[in-house]
């Protein structure tokens, strides 16, 4: 437990000494591509309607610093975005471990693949790690969202549904 919170921590400090112009991926890019099939092996809550809506995925652990900080953003992109926007986070950690984590609460949907299917899919090796699909099933935008220069805001989010809403 200790070496992942150091990894985190280290990955972290690496991400924010990068330039946007250099913008780091700890995934396989599927930028403008089909988005692999959703597969999750439990929702912890109520399965969200995704029809017709953007999804944004987000890999995540309890025990990561940087996914702790973003989930306050991914709480309010929910809130903001709600009739256009589903927000999802998917944790590889035991049901329990998850369930257990309040700080801070989670406001969206929330899902665990201890199999790693999507990670793998992806090819995630570091996290947070997020993708906005668009209704259409193509990634709109992807990466790490605390990204110095290439943060996830709620202008990157309006910007991806604006451009590609039918």
């Amino acid at each position: 437990m200790k070496i992942k919170v150091m990894l985190c921590l280290l990955a972290f400090a690496v991400v924010c000494v990068a330039r946007a112009a250099d913008k780091k991926l700890w995934a396989k890019s599927f930028l403008g591509k089909k988005a692999p099939d959703f597969v999750v092996e439990k929702w912890l809550t109520a399965e969200p309607d995704r029809h017709g809506k953007f999804v944004l995925i987000d890999f995540w652990a309890t025990w990561c610093p940087p996914c702790r900080k973003s989930i306050p953003d991914l709480n309010a992109f929910q809130k903001k975005f709600s009739k256009q926007l589903v927000v999802i986070g998917v944790s590889d950690e035991k049901e329990e471990t998850v369930r257990k984590f309040n700080d801070p609460k989670l406001e969206y949907a929330n899902a665990i693949d201890t199999q790693h299917r999507m990670y793998s899919k992806l090819e995630v090796t570091g996290i947070p790690h997020c993708i906005l699909v668009d209704p259409q099933g193509i990634v709109r935008w992807e990466g790490f969202p605390l990204l110095d220069g290439e943060e996830l805001t709620d202008k990157v989010i309006a910007d991806v549904i604006a451009k590609y809403s039918k």
